[in-house]
This record gives C-alpha cells, sequence and structure tokens, in this order.
C-alpha cells in the first residue's frame, strides 16, 4: 500500500472513531439514561477541558522522547480501552469523568494525525498542499460513515455506539505502530523558557489590541461550535413524541439527516479560495457567523414534513458556518503573526474555539436549557435553537462594528496558493 492510502485509511479511522458516538450520544444520555440536563453540558465540554493541555503536553512528548506515531498508537488504545468502560458507568456523574478520561486519550490524536501526514509526506517528496487535503477530506468520510453505521444498525441510543468506536479505536491503535517513523526532533532549545517549552509565547498576541479582539470573539463563536453536534440529533429523534411525526423518515434516520452537515462541509472546504479572493477574511468570518444564525434559526422552525427543507438546509449551511470561521481564522493567524511564533499561535486559536470557547459554551447551554427551557421533562425546542440563533446575531453584529481588518488580495493569495 503506498503511502497515500495508508495515510488516508488512518484519517479515515481517526474520524470515525469520533463520529461513531459524537452526535448520538444526546440519545443515549437523554433517552436511555434519562439523566440530568444540566450535566449533559459537561460531556461535551470535557473535550474543551482537554483540548486546554493535553495537545500541548503530548505535542512537547514527541518533540523530546517519543516517536509521533509510537504515541498516537498508545493514545488510541488507551482511548479505547476507557470507551469500552463507559457502558459500564451507572451514574451521569462518573460517567463525565470517564468522558473526560476518554477525551484526554482522543483530542491530542487530532493534531498527531497532522504531524504524522506532513512528517511521511516530506519523507516520501510529496507535495504537502497539494496531496494532504484529499487524504484529510477521508477523515470527514469516516466521519459521515461512522454515523450511518450506528444509526442503521439501531444503535443512536445504546452503549453498543461506544463498542462500535472502541473497537475501531483498537484497530487504528495497532495499525500507527505501522506507520513511517516520526522520530522526535527536539528542536527545542536546552536554554529555553518555561514558556517556551510548554508553547505559550502566543499568549503575547494578547497585547495586540486587533489580536486580542479576534481572540474574544473566536471564544464566543466557540461557544456556539458544538452546539448542534451536542444537541441537534436529539432534537430530532424528540419528534417521535409528536405523533403525526413519531413515524418519519427524520425520526428514524435522525443521525443520516445530521449527517448532511459533514457532507456539506467537505463541499463548501472548496469554496473557500473563491470567498476568500471575492471578498477578504473578514468577510468571510462574517458570513460564517451570520450562517450560524440560519443554522439555529432554520432549525426553530423546521419539523419533519411540511418543515423538512429548513431542517435539510440548515444541515447545508452548517459547512458554510463551520469550515469558513476555522479556516478564515486560521489564514488571519498565519497572516498577522511571523514565522517565529506563528504554529503556537495557531494552537492558541484552537484553544480559545475549541478549549475555552466549547468548555463556556457547553456548560452554559446546559444550564440554561435545563433552567429556561426544559418544562416537566419535555424541552422546548423552537426557543432553544432561537436563543442560540439571536446569541449569534449578537456576536455577528458586534464583530462587523468593532473588528477592523481590511481586505487585501495579495495577502490572501500568498496563503491560499
Amino acid at each position: 500500500m503506498n503511502i497515500k492510502n495508508r495515510l488516508t485509511l488512518m484519517s479515515f479511522l481517526q474520524f470515525f472513531v469520533w463520529g461513531a458516538w459524537l452526535i448520538t450520544i444526546a440519545n443515549f444520555w437523554f433517552g436511555t439514561k434519562s439523566w440530568d440536563g444540566t450535566q449533559f453540558g459537561l460531556v461535551f465540554g470535557t473535550m474543551g477541558v482537554a483540548s486546554l493541555f493535553m495537545p500541548t503536553l503530548t505535542g512537547i512528548i514527541a518533540d523530546r522522547w517519543i516517536n509521533a506515531e509510537k504515541l498516537y498508537g498508545i493514545l488510541h488504545i488507551l482511548y479505547a480501552i476507557v470507551l469500552f468502560c463507559l457502558p459500564q458507568v451507572t451514574t451521569p456523574t462518573n460517567f463525565i469523568y470517564v468522558m473526560l478520561m476518554a477525551m484526554c486519550f482522543y483530542m491530542p490524536t487530532i493534531a498527531l494525525s497532522n504531524s504524522i501526514s506532513f512528517t511521511a509526506l516530506k519523507l516520501n517528496n510529496k507535495d504537502i498542499v497539494k496531496d494532504y487535503p484529499p487524504i484529510r477530506v477521508w477523515g470527514t468520510v469516516g466521519f459521515i460513515v461512522a454515523m450511518w453505521i450506528t444509526n442503521l444498525t439501531g444503535n443512536k441510543a445504546t452503549a453498543y455506539q461506544f463498542y462500535i468506536a472502541g473497537i475501531a479505536a483498537l484497530i487504528l491503535g495497532v495499525y500507527a505502530f505501522t506507520l513511517p517513523k516520526c522520530k522526535p526532533q527536539r528542536l527545542t532549545k536546552e536554554n529555553a523558557s518555561l514558556m517556551e517549552t510548554l508553547g505559550l509565547e502566543s499568549f503575547k498576541l494578547f497585547a495586540n489590541y486587533k489580536m486580542a479582539l479576534f481572540f474574544i470573539f473566536s471564544i464566543f463563536l466557540g461557544g456556539a461550535l458544538q452546539l448542534t453536534n451536542a444537541y441537534g440529533d436529539v432534537f430530532l429523534d424528540e419528534f417521535k413524541n409528536i405523533p403525526e411525526y413519531a413515524d418519519s423518515f427524520v425520526v428514524k434516520y435522525s443521525t443520516i439527516i445530521m449527517s448532511i452537515s459533514q457532507i456539506s462541509e467537505t463541499l463548501f472546504i472548496l469554496a473557500i479560495p473563491f470567498f476568500l479572493k471575492r471578498f477578504g477574511i473578514k468577510q468571510v468570518m462574517l458570513i460564517s457567523m451570520f450562517a450560524w444564525v440560519l443554522r439555529f434559526g432554520l432549525f426553530a422552525f423546521g419539523n419533519p414534513t411540511g418543515g423538512l427543507w429548513m431542517i435539510i438546509m440548515s444541515c447545508i449551511v452548517y459547512g458554510m458556518a463551520f469550515d469558513f470561521f476555522n479556516i478564515s481564522g486560521s489564514l488571519f493567524v498565519e497572516t498577522n503573526t511571523d514565522s517565529k511564533n506563528r504554529s503556537s499561535a495557531q494552537g492558541l486559536f484552537m484553544m480559545m474555539t475549541n478549549g475555552v470557547g466549547a468548555v463556556l459554551g457547553s456548560f452554559t447551554s446546559g444550564w440554561a436549557i435545563d433552567k429556561f427551557f426544559t418544562h416537566d421533562g419535555v424541552r422546548d425546542w423552537q426557543n432553544i435553537w432561537l436563543s442560540f440563533a439571536s446569541y449569534a446575531l449578537v456576536i455577528a453584529i458586534a464583530f462587523a462594528i468593532l473588528f477592523k481588518h481590511k481586505h487585501n488580495p495579495e495577502e490572501v493569495a500568498k496563503v491560499t496558493h
């Protein structure tokens, strides 16, 4: 098997082991276990907490002591073991602690898979810019396939979703040891300060008003990123409680409907270069924010029959909402930092969105839904989605007014070619 196919298989499994449960865990939590809604927000918060420190910690280990592919394999095997333990947990509090352990093993593997791919492509004299995107897109395909398998096997509300993910993670963990060797580079200077060693030099960027404002908005938008992953599938599934929708396609195959969001992601990635050149980084980020308003607003008024088109449009819009901010945000960091701290600045951007923002968003949304929008165990989904849409609209308007960034076509061209 050539190197591209080997890395493609790694990418496919990397996101398969996440997609098997990420979108359907709410059905397990609310439908099978009937656990508290406030605490459910903490489940998705575990990803943010793990993202705050584990990628940095494992990055240091891989840079100094252990081959990246070996560390990657060990982490996936540990992740698989924890997934096998999850169904045995009987209380929501313990479930959150065990999930946090699982995320501490899984979240750093995303960055490690990128490092392994880049190193392997370079060792085989491949063009990273040209050859990596077709490999990475199979990760999204893996995520979609896992969602479909979980739904079509009737496991979207059962513990078997964790076994599906665990078996695949175990296979990936063993497979990782066959990948090209990615030896520690030991690039950190012997006399480096603790800040440099931990990759925290990028925090100095907060002294720059424009960068600080960007990172603050990254936190606020990061709060919105996981909301539909957390609640989208259970929202569609709960239409079964309304007699006229109980036997609809949407209720039976809610996870497959939600997978349209991931399919949309792969398509909007292709459109990003055109939008960036035409509108610039700030406008593309604004488009993303208004797309989040549409994502939530369409869910608010959609239903499995006459309003099915709204649900489908919401899933299509998700690709624009998710990709446009993440990629244009990365390009903003790329063009507004110097090469010395660019990598750590990208890490800081991910920390603000997937770490701090995701934690705050998960905790706050879980509490708000339970306190204001749940009555006698029934969730008021229309007002839940409208409140999320209002939140995204306020962020978009504030960003448009406060964030000043002039479009420079040459600057965009430099990083998109």
